[in-house]
């Protein structure tokens, strides 16, 4: 037998068929599973998280009323829908937020939050290359803006807390008025979230897409909750890629330990084609007894055809395409398909597996298992 690895399994397959891929998100969810459908995968939705309605938002309206009070010497915007909405809905409210504002210097975190400042009236004074919060902290703290101390700032957030920066800020004797733009909560029918955690723990989805921090970490927190926490970060240690739009979105994720990828522009798209570069390159395709296999998530590839299988003839695939040419013993795969429970599931899943792909990809070798052909 010889294995080779190809460029593509064949020019008519959509680059994430048999491919499975969840998505967390609350906004944009539909243009995320748009994406990623068009390229074939099947997608799983769970929202982990869904906004507070801003009209609705007291807790808005609180610390609104507070910046308010007192002029306000500088101004930290950390996204551009966050920042917008502050403005919009302060003018809803019929509150002079803009004109209270003009008087400060106001420090965008990136090009969206520097575009919703200009759109609203005011005039940005700096912003990081980095697009960091944490180089937006080095620049206050460093003194270009002047000492800190006695001087009243405005950080508005948009469902990272910044505990970090809040604290270091305050430390340094400054007055800190967080504003708590579009707060995340756990969505009204968590039951999708749920049935996900179990299905990641269980790996029967290949990766999961992240679109904000606050979803990354209410998935970690719903996977506590239901008891399969453990279970979960060992399925994204081997077998379920976790991507993130962005390092933002990537850190509750990494402080738990997952490892994740990202695209170089946090965007839908570059999200989707993150997703597209990564699922196919981690299945080798195999060069067998003359025939093309790629094994993928929930279907194999033969020949540049894409062929769906039943679980237990997918599972005695990827342990034989796990060891190419390996002989794997009748126990070995019996305790993977059933448990060990049935003597004869092994046959009968090989049999399906045979009958299904259409080629002779399978070798019996007698009294000791089976094994991809030579």
């Amino acid at each position: 037998m010889s294995a080779s690895t190809e460029t593509s399994p064949g020019p008519d397959l959509l680059p994430l068929a048999g491919y499975t891929v969840a998505v967390t998100a609350a906004r944009r969810a539909e243009e995320l599973v748009a994406l990623l459908e068009r390229r074939g995968a099947r997608v799983v939705a769970a929202p982990a998280i869904r906004l507070v309605p801003l009209e609705d938002d007291a807790e808005l309206g609180a610390a609104t009323a507070e910046v308010l009070r007192a002029p306000v010497d500088l101004v930290v915007a950390t996204t551009g829908v966050g920042f917008r909405g502050w403005l919009e809905a302060a003018d809803a409210w019929d509150l002079p937020l803009v004109a209270h504002l003009s008087s400060a210097r106001v420090l965008a975190r990136g090009p969206k939050a520097r575009g919703a400042i200009r759109s609203g009236g005011l005039v940005d004074a700096w912003s990081p290359a980095s697009e960091s919060s944490d180089e937006v902290l080095e620049h206050l703290l460093s003194g270009a803006e002047g000492p800190l101390a006695g001087r009243r700032i405005a950080v508005q957030l948009h469902g990272d807390p910044l505990r970090e920066l809040v604290a270091a800020l305050r430390a340094d004797g400054a007055e800190v008025l967080p504003v708590p733009v579009y707060r995340w909560v756990l969505p009204e029918d968590t039951a999708p979230l749920r049935r996900l955690v179990h299905t990641v723990a269980a790996r029967a989805v290949d990766a999961v897409t992240f679109t904000s921090a606050p979803a990354a970490a209410s998935m970690l927190q719903v996977a506590e909750q239901e008891g399969v926490l453990a279970g979960v970060l060992a399925a994204f240690a081997d077998g379920v890629l976790a991507v993130a739009v962005g390092v933002v979105t990537a850190g509750p994720l990494e402080a738990a330990g997952i490892a994740t990828v990202a695209p170089e522009r946090a965007r839908l798209g570059d999200l989707a084609r993150e997703v597209v570069a990564r699922l196919p390159e981690r299945d080798p395709v195999l060069v067998v007894g003359g025939h093309t296999l790629q094994v993928r998530g929930h279907a194999v590839v033969l020949d540049g055809r894409l062929v769906e299988l039943a679980p237990a003839p997918m599972t005695v695939l990827r342990s034989l395409a796990r060891r190419p040419g390996a002989v794997v013993s009748r126990p070995d795969l019996l305790a993977t398909v059933s448990g060990g429970s049935d003597a004869h599931a092994v046959e009968m899943a090989v049999t399906r597996l045979r009958a299904a792909l259409g080629a002779p990809v399978v070798e019996t070798v007698v009294k000791r298992g089976y094994r991809l052909a030579v």
